[in-house]
């Protein structure tokens, strides 16, 4: 018998019904955007295509709205089931999703199953194999960017819909290569937990059909024009920067040094005072760890002078460029957003731009191309030569960053420039 609320009834559809109407939105079809059960229950699909319960109900005199789950992992008997149970807590005055969520709390909270359980295990697995800068970026994504939606959830009861919220979010804000990696992680993450039957399906993997797909970018961005490389120094030169952030990008650009490398330098990697200054990356720190030895950078003389007036300024931090924010460091997008916004050379210049302007640029003025490598870092072709060419080429390094400063410096203070320098931020 059809219980009767307010003068409508509940329990409303069938199975049939609800196929129907999914089928119809996916198609652009159904002009009604939801489908009502009665009792404050209705289905609606969401633009990523999930068909999602939902209650809506009134409590203190306010209007809520709250989720019953995705059809057809929750099927109709069970939404009304839900929706029922929520009924009697309202009758009792109670909040049917504070109670939801202090149930859900106390069932997993004694285990190891969470999401962020199962992510620092996953990340615990991954450290041996990877960079203390990459391991750091990735666990520091995760804590940023899923774990406030999905950390206290069950691995097993985590959705695509959930997921895909997380990363949608994340490309919403222009960030779609950052919204891939994340993607990619939570994938690993599931699979781990698969493996460990924690849960059956994994959740993220249909999720890529969210993201846009790539823009065919040939390479990254960069600009190989020394008159316009001038124009990106002074320009940052008077911009309203951080002090730690200005200094960061000057040794981007004077060095083409990685810009996880640049914002995570310690002040114990840098010999400034020697003949020749250099800066030595410790090989687990570098994109590439399967080489032997530490990355010297062979310091030029104008990045040399400005680190040491820097270090004086610095005080007592263990890392060159400290974050005034709290952190260890400032962060690459503190950086990047430099460039992209305050600079607005979005898609034209960035931080790793400068790899491609010194690259492009030694090679075209006659320095030879394993040379120019060495000092990025990138490793041979030929696996041969891998095996049997290990030096260093340092002298003729250091004629390729005394010139690479000497054009830079050129370029910025050219004949008819008179350079301006804004005071910097604290």
């Amino acid at each position: 018998m059809e219980e009767r609320v307010g003068g409508r009834g509940t329990n409303r559809l069938s199975d049939r019904a609800v196929h129907a109407f999914i089928a119809q939105r996916k198609a652009g079809r159904a002009r009604a955007k939801k489908l009502s059960d009665g009792g404050g229950m209705y289905l609606m699909v969401t633009p990523a295509g999930a068909a999602v319960w939902r209650l809506k109900y009134r409590l203190g005199g306010k209007e809520r709205l709250c989720s019953l789950g995705i059809y057809p992992m929750v099927g109709l008997a069970q939404a009304r089931e839900d929706r029922d149970a929520m009924k009697a807590l309202l009758r009792e005055g109670r909040d049917p999703v504070t109670e939801r969520r202090l149930r859900r709390v106390g069932r997993v909270a004694a285990s190891d199953t969470t999401f962020d359980a199962v992510a620092a295990a996953w990340l615990a697995k991954q450290r041996s194999d990877w960079s203390a800068l990459h391991y750091a970026i990735s666990r520091r994504a995760l804590k940023r960017d899923v774990f406030p939606l999905l950390g206290n959830l069950p691995v097993s009861d985590i959705t695509p819909a959930m997921v895909a919220q997380v990363i949608e979010a994340i490309a919403a804000r222009g960030a779609r290569e950052t919204a891939a990696k994340v993607l990619q992680h939570c994938v690993s993450v599931f699979r781990f937990a698969q493996a460990r039957g924690l849960c059956r399906d994994n959740p993220a993997s249909p999720v890529r059909e969210v993201l846009s797909k790539r823009r065919p970018v040939d390479r990254r961005p960069a600009v190989l024009e020394w008159e316009t490389l001038g124009d990106i120094l002074r320009r940052a030169d008077a911009a309203h920067l951080s002090r730690a952030v200005r200094m960061a990008h000057r040794l981007c650009a004077f060095t083409a040094a990685r810009i996880g490398n640049v914002v995570a330098a310690e002040w114990s990697e840098f010999d400034l005072d020697a003949k020749v200054p250099r800066w030595i990356i410790p090989r687990m720190k570098m994109k590439v760890q399967d080489r032997q030895g530490d990355h010297t950078v062979i310091l030029c003389p104008t990045i040399a002078a400005e680190l040491r007036q820097w270090r004086s300024a610095a005080g007592s931090a263990a890392y060159a460029f400290p974050s005034p924010a709290g952190g260890k460091f400032i962060t690459r997008e503190s950086l990047e957003k430099v460039y992209r916004v305050t600079l607005s050379l979005a898609d034209r210049h960035t931080p790793h731009g400068w790899r491609a302007s010194f690259a492009t640029l030694a090679r075209d003025n006659g320095f030879e191309r394993d040379v120019v490598e060495l000092a990025l870092d990138h490793v041979h072709d030929n696996a041969v030569v891998r095996a049997y060419d290990r030096g260093e080429r340092l002298e003729e390094r250091v004629r390729l960053m005394n010139w690479w400063d000497a054009q830079l410096t050129a370029a910025q203070h050219g004949p008819d420039v008179v350079p301006l320098r804004r005071s910097s931020v604290a």
